[in-house]
Parts: C-alpha cells; sequence; structure tokens
C-alpha cells in the first residue's frame, strides 16, 4: 500500500514538475523577447543618475501594467548601441543637465560587454565592481578629482550627487575606501531592483500558469485519481498473467470488450501522464509505426472547461504551478533521494 501512495506522489510532482517547467520556458522567452531585463535595469540607471523625465515622469515603473505595457511598447530607456569600443579617455561632463547626459557617459564605459538588440543596448546586468569603475574613470576624466566630479553633479541636478556624497563622506575622503563604497552601495541597490523586479514578474508567471493549466486543461484531482487506478490496474495485470480468472473477467469489463491482450499492452504503454495531457486542446500521438500526428480536442477541451466539477482539480494544478519549478524538483529529490553532485 505504500509503494501506491509513493508512485502517487512521485506522478503529482513530475506532472507539476513539467508543466512548472512549461511555465517557467514561456516566462523567460516573453521576458527575453521583450527584454524586460534590459529595460528595467536602464530606467532604474535613468532615474538614478539623470532623475525623471519632466514631461513623462520617472523612467522606472510605478505599477504592472507599466512594466507590460509602458516599458516594452511605449517608453524604451536603454541607449543606443554602440559598436565602438569605450574611448581611451572618457567625455567631458556637460555643464548642465541634457536629460540624458550620465547615461550616455554610463553606457560609454560598459559598451565594450554589449550587444545590440534591435538598435538598443543588451546590458541587462552590470557587475557592481564595473560600476565602480566607471564612476572613478568619470571622476578623474580630464585631470579632475572626486570632489570635483561631486559638485558637476550637484550642478546639473543628477540625483546620483546625494549617494555619492554620502559615500565620499563615509570613506573620509579616501580613493580607495571611496571605491569599494560605491560598489557596496550599487550592489544593494541591484539587490533591491532585483526583488521589484521579481515581485512585477510573479504576475507573468502567475498569468502563464492559468494558461498552461487551462490550456492542459489539467485537473490535479483527477490525475491522482486516475494515478491510483493505475496502480490497481497493474495489479490486475499482475493477477491476470498468473492466469486468474477472477482477474481475467475484470480486465475484460474493464477494457469494455476489447482484447485484453491489446488492451493491457496499451495501458502499459501510455502512463497516466501521457494519457493526461491527451486532454489539452491540442495533443501529440507517436504511434509505433508512421508520423506523428496532431489532433485538435476543441470539443472535449471546452466540455471539461466548462464542467464545474474539473475547476477545484484546475485550482489544485493552478496552485501547484505556483510554487515553481525549483521547489516541485526538490520535493523529487527528496522522494526519490536523488544527489545533486557538487
Amino acid at each position: 500500500m505504500l509503494s501506491v501512495y509513493v508512485d502517487l506522489a512521485l506522478g503529482l510532482v513530475v506532472s507539476f514538475l513539467l508543466l512548472s517547467l512549461l511555465v517557467s520556458g514561456l516566462n523567460e522567452a516573453f521576458v527575453r523577447l521583450l527584454a524586460i531585463r534590459s529595460k528595467f535595469l536602464w530606467a532604474y540607471l535613468r532615474d538614478t543618475m539623470d532623475g525623471a523625465d519632466d514631461k513623462t515622469g520617472p523612467w522606472l515603473p510605478a505599477g504592472v501594467l507599466d512594466v507590460f505595457r509602458v516599458l516594452p511598447f511605449v517608453r524604451d530607456p536603454r541607449p543606443r548601441h554602440n559598436a565602438l569600443p569605450a574611448p581611451a579617455h572618457p567625455a567631458a561632463m556637460p555643464e548642465t543637465g541634457a536629460g540624458d547626459s550620465m547615461i550616455k557617459l554610463l553606457y560609454e564605459r560598459v559598451r565594450e560587454i554589449d550587444h545590440a538588440k534591435r538598435g538598443r543596448t543588451s546590458i541587462a546586468d552590470i557587475p557592481p565592481a564595473r560600476f565602480a569603475v566607471a564612476v572613478m574613470e568619470l571622476a578623474t576624466a580630464r585631470d579632475g578629482d572626486v570632489e570635483g566630479f561631486l559638485g558637476r553633479l550637484q550642478q546639473i541636478g543628477s540625483p546620483l550627487y546625494g549617494p555619492l556624497k554620502g559615500v565620499w563622506e563615509s570613506a573620509q575622503r579616501d580613493l580607495e575606501r571611496f571605491t569599494k563604497g560605491v560598489e557596496a552601495w550599487f550592489d544593494g541597490e541591484m539587490q533591491r531592483l532585483s526583488m521589484l523586479y521579481k515581485r512585477y514578474v510573479k504576475w507573468v508567471v502567475a498569468v502563464l500558469a492559468a494558461v498552461v493549466t487551462l490550456l492542459f486543461s489539467m485537473d490535479g484531482l483527477e490525475y491522482a485519481k486516475t494515478l491510483l487506478r493505475d496502480n490497481a490496474f497493474r495489479a490486475s495485470v499482475t493477477a491476470f498473467a498468473d492466469a486468474s480468472p477472477e482477474a481475467y473477467a475484470e480486465l475484460r469489463a474493464q477494457c469494455a470488450g476489447e482484447d485484453p491482450v491489446a488492451c493491457v499492452t496499451e495501458t502499459l504503454s501510455r502512463p497516466a501522464l501521457v494519457r493526461m495531457m491527451d486532454q489539452a486542446l491540442l495533443s501529440l500521438s507517436i504511434p509505433a509505426q508512421g508520423e506523428p500526428s496532431v489532433h485538435w480536442n476543441g470539443g472535449a477541451w471546452w466540455d471539461r472547461i466548462s464542467t464545474p466539477s474539473h475547476w477545484p482539480g484546475f485550482l489544485l494544478t493552478y496552485v501547484a504551478l505556483l510554487f515553481g519549478a525549483p521547489f516541485w524538483w526538490d520535493v523529487l529529490r527528496r522522494i526519490t533521494g536523488i544527489r545533486v553532485r557538487r
């Protein structure tokens, strides 16, 4: 009896793991297609270095709709891609703020790690150490120093002045400590930005989890019952192999008049997971001979979706997918005892 429940747990965990991987893959494809990570980073950098736009306000999204409507399609905060290497000597800082003057200077110093994506930068992550070096390069450009650099930041009204001024004072005007302080400050800002990004992107995962659940019409409760029935059915198959007359009669009844041998072969060759995927809007069958074929299951799919008795199972699957693939992989490792070598 214990093995039955272990098989049930394994079947549910594997199914949730596979569907969670599908959700994660769709989310990654969506984020990469719209370059959300890169745009999120450069929106923060624009607000931090040049400040909010006078007409349209802050670049960093203030809500979920801005992340997936304004940021991808209306306002692109990323600088234009430049294939040339960074010049040996940084350009001089402007005397007055020009809206994007500081972001251009920063991109000039880090563009060696860039490659084009539809004419814009694709940089989605700037290492804190590289950012600190870029700041020091700007500060010492044209025989300048940190004090003069901070003064020019204050002059053009850059929001970067406040944090760097605090770091400079905390470092007691020591260049080495100032560089490490800028690196630590930027690292903290990136962690905060990452948390904000994940908070917005989780809504995409929630929507994709609902789409995958409905697309496959994956009823978690029904699937659990199927797994239990499969174990019982395999037990009856074993009994049939021992020539039990009662098992033979039960098997014939379950196969609805078909040849029991053919029915057993078909059942054992189609695991419960594969059979549950047949309930999707589109299903794929791979016969032993011949070409694979795709089947449209619109009518049966809609009947399942519109049947209230399936809704609790859909809700169970949806909640399970929200835990994510890493969670279900960890559960699978704990059940099976799989150990990851390091």
